[in-house]
Order: structure tokens, then sequence, then C-alpha cells
């Protein structure tokens, strides 16, 4: 990940109310850190559009479309895999059971295509049962780009990477198969109760 938010103070540790929510080696921090992997894209809502395609009824949502299904205001505490933790976090969203539907994904995959070339893998159980959203607001406002605007992947209960920005389509696929910094030698699933950030871990 190549750039880091100028507002990043680094580690702050007397944040009320922690205890029992921040995994093993995070630290708290007040700040919002900004890390991608390349530039920033800035598409105008206008040539902005959503698809969900693979082993499902395909369809494409255009910035209206989407703005206009049912959305949900989700807190939750994220946790990047550089170690920081932000707690009580609000967005706001479409949740994937909307987009991908309730029924049984069982044994089923999730490959998030973002602008920028960017993807990253997910099992379906994962990302459906209110787990996972695709956040289009974030403490009240439009999602900013640098935060992953006009619309990001939420998926608070694993590591940061896998809530990719700029989200544009989801593959769902009946086999498992490594995203962008899957391959690189991060964790294939990457769980941050468990520290699990890399390959090996």
């Amino acid at each position: 990940m190549s750039s880091v938010s100028r507002g990043f103070r680094g580690r702050r540790r007397d944040v009320g109310g922690e205890e029992g929510r921040v995994p093993p080696g995070q630290y708290v921090t007040q700040d919002f850190p900004v890390l991608s992997a390349g530039p920033t894209p800035h598409t105008p809502h206008d040539q902005w559009s959503f698809s969900v395609e693979g082993a499902i009824t395909p369809r494409t949502w255009t910035w209206e479309e989407f703005r206009s299904l049912p959305s949900e205001t989700v807190t939750a505490d994220i946790h990047c895999v550089t170690r920081w933790s932000k707690l009580d976090t609000v967005w706001e969203g479409v949740s994937l059971d909307t987009l991908l539907g309730q029924a049984d994904r069982g044994g089923m995959f999730v490959m998030a295509h973002c602008d920028g070339g960017y993807t990253t893998n997910l099992p379906a159980q994962d990302v459906l049962g209110g787990q996972a959203w695709v956040a289009f607001g974030y403490g009240g406002q439009p999602l900013p780009p640098e935060h992953g605007g006009p619309a990001r992947l939420l998926v608070p209960h694993l590591y940061f990477w896998k809530s990719a920005k700029w989200v544009r389509r989801l593959l769902l696929l009946d086999h498992d198969m490594p995203g962008f910094w899957e391959t690189y030698g991060y964790h294939n699933y990457g769980d941050p109760w468990r520290e699990q950030r890399y390959s090996g871990d």
C-alpha cells in the first residue's frame, strides 16, 4: 500500500470502551488513514454503474438506481492489516443481501472488481446474512474518493483490505481464486481475531 494520509497521527491508546473490541496486535486510532495501492479514481455519478455477474442472474444499476435501493446505517469497528483499528465508524450502504439475493450461496465465492483494477476474494457466506454492504456514505456524508467513494465494499469482520474501495462489480463464482493482495502474500481469508495477515498466518 503506497500512500498514508497526513492526518494520521499514530497510535492512540486512551479511547474508552475498547476492551474486547480490538483484535490482537492492533492499536486504536481516531484518525482514518488513507492507504491505497494506486492513484485515487474520481468517477462522476453519471458515469458510475454497479453490477453483479457470474453464477447469478446478472444485473446492473446506474448510480440513481443503486441509490434508490433500500439502504441501512451501519456502525462497525474496522481493522486494517497495517495494525490500526478505528472504533464506532458509521456508514450508510446497501446490503449484499439486497444485491445478491437471500438464496443459499453455500460453497460459492465472490470476487470484487474495482476501478483501478483492484480485486479481492471473499466466501459468499461472509458477505450475506447482514455481514457486508456496498457503502456510499460515511459519518453522515457522501463517501469521499480517498476512502473509496462513490462506493466501496464494507466487510467489517475481516481485515479492511477486503472492504475494497471503488467497487464496481461482484462476480459470483463456484470456486475460490486470489485477488490483488492475496496474490502478493496476504492471507486468503483475513480474520483479524486470528491475526491472518499473511499467507502463513
